[in-house]
């Protein structure tokens, strides 16, 4: 295990910086995810750990040691790739086994590894097909079992699960986070996914634009959202954010619907413009509530549902009922909400108002 320190990590190509000033560190053991929208730099950022990529400022720690000027085979790290990368002419065994030979690991040791792993990851049925006679999640365990058998510091994952079907990708990020529990390595796993960043993550680091916008546990971000990017970022389906201000004690939206709002928990001043998230699992119907949406779209999914509309004032929101709704496209429905759940936000600088 390893632990890993960045440090004003900087990048840039040209004039163009696309990472600007990384401040993180991920503990020993620790399963860590980048998680962010596409272009956000969280791949990049991952290169520059493993060697991959020089960074332009800051550092790289690894166990204490910068490792800016050091090589990325020399760093104690494995890495696995999106594309799975395996060598299509040779069987499993051989994709396996190949990073031991490289480094001159003696050829009984080699088979004892290759084999313990191929177990561990179920597949030592598959030993002798080659990459073309395997399917999508037979790939991705072998491109998983050739980092493990190098028994590395550290395990970087780099959007492992994107080529697969939705089914599969459920399996395998059980399969990854077994495998973390079992192993005990620092993880590190880059994913634009923010189901797979909540439900497999010990720390998610969220990015957006090359910038750190919050670092922490999944539900410390889920339910203490710093800003309106994460707020809106982490969470399925989204939060839902209403435009208005504070007046009196209570929020007022543009057209004139009141919120009353909890006497604790934030600072804000009378007249501030502001906007209120609330999660669709803190809406509900109800005859008296305080907004009043107009339904564009009911998903009836069994055990659950979600109401689609939009507010007086084109706002749209979403509502998830437990079980099955009776809510039908084009009503009319008034909406309370649980204001203890209530989240909000400066709307010039998008920073949590949370005391």
């Amino acid at each position: 295990m390893a632990s890993i320190e960045l440090r004003d990590v900087r990048k840039s190509f040209g004039s163009v910086e696309v990472i600007k000033g990384i401040d993180l560190t991920v503990e020993h053991g620790e399963f860590c995810v980048f998680v962010g929208p596409s272009g956000c730099g969280k791949s990049t950022l991952l290169r520059m750990i493993s060697g991959l990529e020089q960074i332009t400022a800051g550092d790289v720690v690894i166990e204490g040691e910068v490792v800016n000027r050091i090589p990325a085979a020399d760093r104690g790290l494995a890495m696995v790739f999106q594309s799975y990368a395996l060598y299509p002419h040779m069987t499993v065994r051989q994709n396996l086994s190949f990073g031991l030979e490289n480094a001159r690991v003696a050829r009984a040791d080699i088979r004892q590894k290759t084999e313990e792993v191929a177990k561990m990851l179920q597949i030592d049925p598959l030993l002798d097909r080659r990459p073309k006679d395997l399917s999508g999640g037979q790939r991705q365990r072998v491109a998983i079992g050739r980092a493990v058998v190098r028994e590395p510091k550290v395990f970087l994952f780099d959007e492992p699960l994107s080529n697969l079907d939705a089914e599969l990708r459920v399996g395998m990020r059980n399969e990854i986070a077994g495998l973390h529990r079992r192993l005990g390595n620092t993880m590190i796993y880059v994913t634009h996914d923010q189901v797979e960043a909540m439900t497999m993550a010990d720390k998610i680091a969220v990015l957006r634009a090359g910038r750190l916008e919050q670092f922490g546990r999944p539900l410390d971000l889920f339910n203490r959202p710093e800003n309106l990017f994460v707020a809106g970022f982490i969470g399925s389906p989204r939060m839902n954010f209403l435009a208005g201000r504070i007046d009196d004690g209570a929020f007022l939206l543009e057209k004139g619907e009141r919120i009353a709002l909890p006497g604790h928990g934030f600072t804000h001043q009378p007249g501030q413009s502001v906007t209120l998230g609330i999660r669709p699992t803190a809406l509900q119907p109800a005859q008296d509530g305080p907004l009043t949406i107009e339904v564009t779209s009911v998903e009836q999914l069994g055990t659950e549902s979600y109401i689609y509309g939009t507010t007086t004032d084109d706002t749209r929101l979403t509502v998830h009922e437990p079980g099955q709704t009776r809510v039908a496209f084009g009503e009319r429905i008034a909406l309370s909400l649980d204001t203890e759940e209530v989240h909000l936000f400066d709307t010039d600088s998008g920073h949590t108002l949370r005391a």
